[in-house]
């Protein structure tokens, strides 16, 4: 049995116990944070043990590494990136801007790669809004929804070409929430029009993505009681049907204070309510044990979502380019000097 969540450990090396949990169950896949992460070897042997736990060489290993405020891997180990709003801030054309936000990525994906990590959660579609928490920022491309769906196309494209998996987030759309949802539930009160137009639209261009994250946020125009994550409503009429989305759902942090109730029964409804996979971050067994108490076996749809998207994996590597390094180099210390 392999079970509907992707789960996270304590620190650099697994516990015993972290062990005969994992082997007991099963989950699809992992997560690694920076209390993870201490050197290139030592990740590349956590990673080994986390995919021996569950007896699968390719069990997926995720981790945010997106740029600017949010990258794992960073100094004095791994290259620090840009955010995703210096790509779209580029004084360039938009081919250039295309380039770098591909290259970006294809970077990012040596650098996982190189790791034996094979999902990156990126990357973000979210179109920055005016008076919106800062939660999103600078993580978002820009406040115009193609030049957003451009320019996370070109992103996702780079991190295939490495042999990372991209996951878009956050479905379908944090960029107007007012609050930060690691902290308190936002809620959404534009018109279903005006979601459908902005917030909605990068994510339907990128529908055909192999896996994407849900927002913690509720929608007052589609489902006013609940946060995507657990609304039947917005995953059936908006996600798979409005956006056409009909890849791997995966639930947003189920530890983040947007949700409420236990970690069980948080599970358990993010799960009735269409999500493929749960995800839960912070390491803490016991809240895991809780987590995998309410979760199920992949259901055949959600096993034959989950195959496909690891099947979009290349069989191999697009070269690195050291000519183009350089480039991307050069564009951003230019753009840092100016």
């Amino acid at each position: 049995m392999t079970a509907a969540c992707i789960l996270g450990c304590a620190g650099p090396t697994l516990s015993g116990e972290e062990i005969d949990f994992f082997g007991r169950t099963r989950p699809w896949g992992f997560i690694l944070f920076g209390r993870n992460i201490k050197t290139p070897d030592q990740v590349r042997r956590l990673v080994r043990a986390l995919r021996a736990t569950v007896g699968r060489p390719d069990a997926p290993v995720l981790v945010d590494q997106e740029g600017g405020r949010v990258q794992r891997f960073a100094a004095p180990h791994w290259r620090s990136y840009p955010p995703a709003l210096a790509y779209g801030r580029l004084a360039a054309d938009p081919a250039t801007r295309r380039e770098m936000a591909r290259l970006g990525a294809r970077l990012i994906a040596h650098d996982l790669a190189s790791l034996g990590v094979n999902v990156d959660c990126a990357p973000v579609l979210d179109v920055r809004a005016p008076g919106s928490h800062d939660i999103i920022g600078d993580r978002a491309y820009g406040e115009d929804p193609d030049e957003v769906a451009f320019l996370a196309r070109a992103a996702a494209e780079g991190l295939i070409a490495g042999r990372v998996l991209p996951v878009i987030k956050h479905i379908p759309g944090h960029g107007r929430a007012k609050a930060d949802s690691h902290l308190r539930l936002p809620v959404v009160k534009a018109s279903l029009k005006a979601l459908e137009k902005q917030d909605f639209a990068p994510f339907r261009a990128l529908s055909d993505m192999p896996m994407a994250m849900t927002a913690h946020v509720v929608y007052a125009a589609v489902d006013p009681e609940r946060p995507a994550t657990t609304s039947p409503i917005v995953i059936k009429t908006v996600i798979r049907e409005s956006i056409g989305f009909d890849g791997l759902l995966i639930s947003d942090d189920l530890s983040m204070n947007a949700l409420t109730g236990d970690l069980r029964s948080r599970a358990e409804a993010a799960l009735a309510a269409g999500c493929d996979i749960v995800l839960h971050c912070n390491g803490g067994l016991s809240e895991m044990k809780a987590v995998a108490a309410a979760t199920h076996a992949l259901s055949d749809r959600s096993a034959t979502r989950a195959a496909a998207a690891l099947a979009r994996l290349p069989t191999t590597v697009e070269p690195m380019d050291a000519v183009k390094t350089a480039r991307f180099e050069a564009v951003f210390r230019h753009e840092a000097a100016a």
